[in-house]
């Protein structure tokens, strides 16, 4: 897969991140040819991600509660429909 030109999954991700979180930057990053043939490839190519994203809703929130605000954006995405998502989430500033 071109990894200029995002699958749907990705663009999915992208689409409730921005709608939940309003991020000043993100990313998504498909990481799943990396794991072509391991467990969880689903043979999708869109199985794995990285998502990095800077939002002010992160501001005062600890590590975990700002994955736990990734996750609810996402909703039934991760475990679901993506094996895996590495999440690297700032507030403004840090």
């Amino acid at each position: 897969m071109d990894t200029k030109t995002k699958g749907p999954m990705a663009s999915e991700i992208e689409n409730r991140l921005r709608t939940a979180l309003s991020p000043l930057q993100l990313d998504v990053i498909n990481d799943s040819a990396k794991h072509s043939g391991h467990m969880g490839d689903d043979g999708s190519g869109e199985s794995h991600f990285t998502v990095i994203i800077e939002s002010a809703a992160f501001t005062g929130k600890s590590r975990l509660e700002r994955q736990r605000m990734v996750n609810a954006a996402l909703g039934d995405l991760p475990g679901q429909k993506v094996h895996a998502m590495a999440i690297k989430a700032r507030a403004p500033g840090e």
